[in-house]
């Protein structure tokens, strides 16, 4: 007859992840921010230090045929900078607090189809949902200057507006407009804004409206507002979610967004960079039982990121600035 002996806690050795063996974890972490993991943006890995996006300006250059070289019109590059912020997770966790969570997954009881094969991956995973959040956050509201933060693109969008360099406040006429969002104005404020998008943007593939929960909230329920609901969807056989686009154009909620902001700009013409597969990424793991005797992990995280706006003039922004 055998015996079996389940003991109290795993044995686990102290891990190190670094470098190109740490992508996979980094990655799990930062890509499942939803506006990363549904690439709502343009996303550039391994940027080391900076990269350099460069914008092509062309003006006048057809000109009359003849049997001469002519150079005619002017060409203009410009560059804007993206520079990924250094970023880190120091934390320290008791394994008291996480080992019967992490052997009930081993067992089945759970409904994910994925679970942890050891303990490591369990806290790792743990943590990453966190610097998800994180993520996600700072991609649209992060300031540089806030620590745990990298710049986002509502304060740089905001920025532009007040400073006059280029990004596009949306218009009602000739009026700005801004202020709260409701299932009552919502469809009043999209139209506004897909008014003020440039005729050269307008009609792009990949020209998305970004918004935030609370907008993508109110435009459902101003579609499900009777038999035949707002901007003529007719809600008569369909008692579900409601189709997110607006006039053609695809509507993407991103939770990391301000609430009552929204965003019209080409998903080619936003940037997420970050060191991904770079020396900069280091995930470790400390048991400290065979340091100091403690039941205690450290986990220690490093990883870079940052966003970039390519052309300015080519974005509408609705918010407060």
């Amino acid at each position: 007859m055998k015996k079996f002996q389940k003991f109290a806690e795993p044995t686990v050795t102290n891990t190190t992840y670094a470098g190109e063996a740490a992508a996979q974890y980094i990655a799990a972490a930062l890509l499942s921010a939803k506006t990363l993991d549904n690439k709502y943006v343009t996303i550039m890995p391994n940027v080391k230090y900076k990269e350099v996006i460069q914008k092509l300006a062309l003006d006048g250059i057809v000109q009359d045929a003849s049997c001469d070289f002519v150079t005619s019109g002017s060409v203009t590059i410009s560059e804007r900078v993206l520079v990924p912020k250094e970023l880190q997770v120091n934390l320290l966790l008791c394994k008291q607090n996480f080992v019967a969570s992490w052997e009930a997954l081993q067992l089945g009881f759970s409904a994910f189809d994925e679970i942890p094969k050891s303990f490591n991956d369990y806290l790792i995973s743990y943590v990453g949902g966190y610097v998800a959040q994180a993520t996600e956050q700072s991609i649209w509201t992060g300031s540089a200057s806030t620590n745990g933060q990298f710049g986002g693109f509502g304060p740089a969008l905001s920025s532009s507006i007040a400073a006059a360099t280029g990004v596009i406040a949306a218009k009602s006429g000739s009026i700005v407009i801004s202020g709260s969002i409701t299932a009552g104005n919502v469809l009043d404020k999209l139209n506004s804004i897909v008014d003020t998008i440039p005729a050269t943007v307008y009609g792009k593939e990949d020209l998305l409206l970004y918004v935030p929960t609370n907008v993508g909230k109110a435009y459902q329920q101003a579609l499900a507002g009777g038999a035949v609901g707002a901007n003529g969807w007719n809600n008569q056989m369909n008692v579900g979610d409601k189709p997110f686009n607006f006039n053609g154009i695809e509507i993407v909620m991103c939770p990391g967004m301000a609430s009552s902001t929204v965003v019209a700009a080409q998903k080619s013409n936003l940037f997420f960079g970050t060191g991904l597969l770079s020396d900069y990424n280091e995930v470790k793991v400390i048991d400290m039982a065979n340091i100091d005797g403690s039941q205690n992990y450290r986990i220690v995280m490093r990883y870079t990121g940052g966003t970039q706006i390519g052309i300015l003039s080519d974005v509408v922004y609705y918010g407060a600035y």
